[in-house]
């Protein structure tokens, strides 16, 4: 009797460590999307993407205008149409797409998606995505910044194995498969046999 009762509690323990493991690493994605992102946020060099730029809305005051510059390593060749926003492309004077203007109204606590298809740069290294969000009452907040700063600008990783670049993306796979595991042992020692 007493080794059921130890089983129990290494099958309780096991289970809240597992459940704690998990729960600590989703809030990490969410917190690190909270501003103008484009995804997919790793891509591989080369590759034709279709890539979108999802900006939400955290203010009081509806969004009125958001703008993206494109740099010169990357090659915008078409935008998808996005329901109650005007598009507006941005040339230079040789006809490449240096950036882009979406004029509407975004609400605030929604979020809106603007896609649009590009040629990566054939060599792998770091996309930087420029975003201006200006608000109805005049407020504009540029995400610009540094990786880690109070309003970053979106980047996208080019490599090889484009789909597993980011550091996030390794933390959430490791708890999932730690709180599978977890769960399998506990599973397994509640339906053993007992004598």
């Amino acid at each position: 009797m007493n080794m059921l009762m130890r089983s129990r509690k290494f099958s309780r323990r096991v289970l809240t460590v597992a459940i704690i493991c998990a729960a600590a690493t989703l809030p990490v994605p969410v917190l690190a999307f909270a501003h103008a992102v484009v995804f997919p946020r790793t891509s591989t060099p080369g590759a034709y993407e279709r890539y979108v730029l999802r900006v939400p809305n955290e203010k009081t005051s509806a969004t009125t205008r958001v703008e993206i510059r494109f740099s010169k390593e990357v090659r915008v060749t078409a935008f998808e149409d996005v329901a109650g926003w005007q598009l507006e492309v941005l040339t230079d004077s040789a006809k490449r797409i240096v950036g882009a203007v979406w004029t509407g109204s975004l609400a605030p606590q929604r979020f809106v998606e603007f896609p649009f298809m590009a040629a990566n740069p054939k060599e792998g290294g770091k996309l930087v995505w420029p975003a201006y969000q200006t608000y109805a009452d005049g407020e504009r907040v540029e995400w610009t910044g540094e990786e880690g700063s109070k309003r970053p600008a979106s980047v996208t990783t080019l490599a090889r194995d484009g789909r597993f670049g980011a550091s996030t993306n390794v933390v959430g796979w490791a708890a999932l498969a730690l709180a599978v595991v977890s769960l399998g042992l506990v599973m397994r020692r509640s339906a053993a046999p007992r004598s």
